[in-house]
């Protein structure tokens, strides 16, 4: 669903209001914000998808972790998940579930949190995911707004996760692609954002199902500044320009360009293949990190320290610009 459908949905509701919702659902950002305290707010947020690997396992601990992911991207700290599952227990049979299920768990004890819960309901397809609460100091809260004229955005994890799956599905996937893209989503986002923190940056999101161009305009529209992009920057997944080049670009490609595109300038300028990644849609991709000029090298400092070695400057920020643009080069 794209964010144009969201708005259209929710025009004219009355939305329960209160004055301790710092983030809430009138923005584009990733998560919900409520203050409980002058220096502690509750930070919520949910997610579930279809599986995106064939191994019952991995797929747990990359939708664990894809749904982490928007704590993280606010700049705080997952503390309680609860599962959310749709399944087709009668033909598929409880041990693949088991399994899913065993694969979150893998993820949550790896991020630190407690799994309080959940609901499953029977689907004819699986779905799996988790409802997430976490604390965050409400004086630093990362959002998608607040770039200025001279920010650098910084990218941390490579793009391909949707094309890569697409050829898995088409089995023309290399093993070494399949490891690479699994070893990507299995990767938290907290070493990220503990980085991003440390560094003073100035705004964040995840890359997810908006593709790096859809998610990179929501940061230009809530900021309302032009960002220019150095395609030649971005870092990408082993044998994602192989995929794309093949054709195995997943439906939600098309659409995000379709959404986002009006407002992306210098696209014939760019290898169409390469044009797919970036518009590709991202399974518990990396974060998008904004931060000064002058902080930069700190940022790229504090990732190195925590063993984040694929992060790349890939764009920057050139003024203001009335609804948000993106350039590309």
């Amino acid at each position: 669903m794209s964010p144009g459908d969201l708005d259209q949905i929710l025009c004219g509701m009355d939305i329960p209001a209160d004055p301790n919702v710092l983030v809430g659902v009138g923005g584009v950002d990733d998560a919900g914000i409520y203050r409980i305290s002058e220096d502690m707010a509750l930070v919520q947020t949910i997610d579930y998808f279809t599986p995106i690997v064939d191994d019952p396992r991995t797929f747990g601990q990359v939708a664990a972790a894809n749904s982490l992911s928007d704590i993280y991207a606010m700049g705080g700290r997952p503390i309680t998940a609860m599962n959310v599952v749709c399944f087709p227990a009668k033909k598929m049979g409880v041990e693949t579930l088991r399994e899913i299920l065993r694969g979150g768990l893998d993820t949550l004890k790896e991020a630190g949190v407690a799994l309080l819960g959940g609901h499953s309901v029977e689907d004819e397809e699986p779905k799996y995911g988790l409802a997430v609460t976490g604390i965050i100091d409400p004086r630093r809260i990362l959002t998608k707004a607040g770039l200025r004229k001279g920010d650098h955005i910084i990218l941390t994890k490579p793009l391909g996760t949707g094309v890569i799956s697409t050829a898995l599905k088409g089995r023309t996937a290399s093993p070494a692609a399949y490891e690479a893209l699994v070893k990507s989503m299995r990767t938290l986002n907290r070493a990220a954002s503990e980085a991003a923190l440390e560094a003073g940056a100035v705004a964040c999101t995840d890359v997810t199902g908006f593709g790096l161009l859809g998610h990179m305009m929501e940061m230009a529209r809530a900021s309302a500044v032009g960002i220019r992009l150095d395609t030649t920057r971005v870092p990408l997944l082993k044998d994602a320009i192989k995929c794309a080049g093949m054709g195995m670009v997943p439906g939600g490609t098309r659409a995000n360009r379709s959404f986002f595109g009006q407002r992306v300038k210098g696209q014939d300028q760019i290898d169409p293949v390469l044009l797919d990644i970036l518009y590709d849609p991202q399974t518990s991709g990396g974060l998008l990190i904004a931060v000064p000029d002058e902080n930069e090298r700190l940022l790229f400092n504090a990732l190195a320290c925590r063993d984040i070695t694929a992060a790349a400057s890939i764009a920057m920020v050139e003024g203001l610009k009335e609804g948000g643009g993106i350039m590309l080069k």
